[in-house]
């Protein structure tokens, strides 16, 4: 029985799994989305958000923890230099899952999973780009 176990097994071995989701996390915070599978980014977004969590208190014990999980020196520097002080007043939900509808090869839900901080500056961005639009034509 599986009473208390809060993990999605995502149809990996646990060594797979966790190498998975380290790189699936790595990429997220350096390129601030991806696009995969609803299961794995459900996943990815949990063990996310604890990392943007452990980034907030910053010091040297919570930074060797996240290098342990992410295997990544660059990601890990970004999370502690740039992500984690931006959501220093936000207390959760770093991470978004927008879906996209099924992948055509094998009809998986697919979804983009993103850092809360880059939706919003895209959404800053883009009535920004619409005004410009239509001042340019009237003139």
């Amino acid at each position: 029985m599986r009473h208390r176990v809060a993990t999605f097994k995502i149809g990996r071995s646990g060594a797979h799994r966790r190498a998975m989701l380290a790189n699936m996390i790595s990429s997220l915070f350096l390129n601030g989305r991806i696009e995969t599978t609803v299961v794995k980014a459900k996943e990815a977004a949990r063990q996310a958000e604890k990392l943007v969590t452990i980034g907030k208190k910053g010091d040297l014990h919570r930074r060797r923890i996240a290098a342990a999980r992410l295997r990544n020196p660059e990601a890990v520097a970004k999370l502690f230099a740039e992500i984690a002080p931006a959501y220093m007043e936000r207390q959760g939900g770093y991470t978004r899952i927008l879906k996209l509808g099924q992948r055509r090869g094998d009809a998986a839900e697919t979804c983009i999973l993103m850092l809360v901080d880059a939706a919003q500056q895209k959404a800053k961005e883009a009535p920004a780009a619409e005004v410009k639009a239509e001042e340019a034509p009237k003139a």
